[in-house]
């Protein structure tokens, strides 16, 4: 995990202590993902510093931290709520006006830009993970949003035409993957665009710490049709 805080703001005063923070704490510990993930020691990191009583800029810092890494406005207040009871009821209280502000964009809950619809049931046996499916438009070109949950990702599939066809993606909320066979798997952030051919085998989904959504559109086309491969195993998705 890549940090330059410690320089900027303490290189001239105290070089070796910033050293310390960006390449040790940073770039040592916090980066250790494959024994625990960012979003864990984002929440971690949070509970440390409310029940120490700390809540200057350091804090904010860590609680954005955590909202960009997927722990939604609900799982913070939950959070907050249950440590209450061990690290005192004051440091606790003190804290939700930071919540408040962090998330103030975000109803309670995780609601991306187009609404999370239902549970995409009809296709759970072609995920690994929940996803959810909101179709916006069915006439025409169809539309949905479709939203998964860190972790969540698609099988690999193949989008079929005659004529015409593919998939275009427009990725709205967090942070996600999208990976051609054969091809280094690309990393998606709100705004990105992504055209999927016909015939080209394909996958997409939630990075392991953030929820992801993105708008569907089908292409229209002749004899379109979907043809849903093999998994994206879990030996080679913590390799992303």
């Amino acid at each position: 995990m890549k940090q330059t805080a410690g320089r900027k703001g303490l290189g001239d005063l105290a070089p070796k202590f910033a050293e310390l923070n960006d390449d040790v704490l940073f770039g040592e510990v916090w980066s250790r993902v494959d024994k625990l993930s960012l979003r864990d020691r984002c929440i971690i990191t949070v509970v440390a510093l409310v029940s120490k009583g700390i809540s200057d800029n350091s804090l904010m810092y860590h609680l954005t931290n955590a909202k960009n890494h997927g722990v939604t406005k609900e799982e913070m207040v939950e959070i907050i709520t249950h440590i209450a009871f061990y690290i005192g009821w004051p440091n606790a209280w003190a804290f939700f006006p930071m919540v408040r502000e962090v998330y103030k964009d975000e109803t309670t809950g995780r609601e991306p830009m187009f609404g999370l619809g239902e549970k995409n049931d009809a296709f759970a046996k072609y995920f690994i993970g929940q996803s959810y499916l909101n179709p916006l438009i069915k006439d025409g070109v169809f539309i949905a949003n479709v939203t998964f949950e860190p972790r969540c990702r698609n099988n690999w599939h193949i989008h079929h035409a005659t004529k015409g066809g593919g998939q275009i993606l427009l990725c709205t909320d967090g942070e996600g993957w999208y990976q051609e066979a054969g091809k280094k798997a690309q990393k998606l952030h709100h705004g990105d665009v992504v055209y999927i051919a016909p015939g080209i085998k394909h996958w997409h989904g939630a990075t392991k710490d953030s929820w992801f959504s993105h708008l569907a559109l089908e292409v229209p086309g002749e004899n379109t049709s979907n043809e849903w491969l093999e998994a994206v195993d879990d030996d080679s998705y913590p390799n992303l």
